[in-house]
């Protein structure tokens, strides 16, 4: 196997698919968050905490009163605003990019090509008793239809 190393240059990067990658990777990314801590927050209450930690705060004068529907609405908002910002951010990148890699040249990326040496395959001998085979050919002659003339006068309309 034969490895030969190739030069790469990524002069520019699209912002229009930046924006569309990014904004579906961060949804995706948000959704995640977003249902995890929503499973977090469940397993918490199920076990009793948010009700113990008011109890200790009740006990050191300061109010707190646990409200999962609060919670859950700053977890959306804030997944909302991140991923609005997240892919704002990755596309001014993107922009930013282009503009440095027109002064600079881009991005040089070395690649290793691998190549596989194929061996040519070996011809096998011919038995002395075949023949190769003789095809008679014939000439065909093609006629082609010749276009009629037409006066140009009986070409015009009208």
């Amino acid at each position: 196997m034969a490895v030969r190393r190739v030069r790469r240059v990524v002069r520019k990067i699209d912002p229009w698919t930046v924006l569309k990658v990014s904004f579906v990777f961060n949804v995706i990314a948000a959704l995640a968050f977003v249902l995890g801590t929503w499973v977090m927050w469940s397993i918490v209450v199920q076990r009793g905490i948010p009700q113990q930690i008011a109890d200790l705060a009740d006990n050191l004068t300061v109010t707190f009163t646990p409200d999962g529907e609060l919670y859950f609405r700053i977890v959306v908002l804030l997944a909302v605003v991140w991923v609005v910002s997240s892919t704002a951010l990755l596309t001014l990148g993107s922009v930013l990019y282009n503009l440095i890699s027109d002064v600079v040249g881009g991005l040089e990326i070395v690649v290793l090509e691998e190549t596989y040496n194929l061996r040519a395959p070996v011809p096998q001998p011919v038995p002395n008793n075949v023949r190769p085979a003789v095809h008679q050919t014939r000439p065909v002659a093609t006629v082609e239809p010749v276009p009629e003339r037409v006066p140009a006068r009986a070409n015009r309309s009208g």
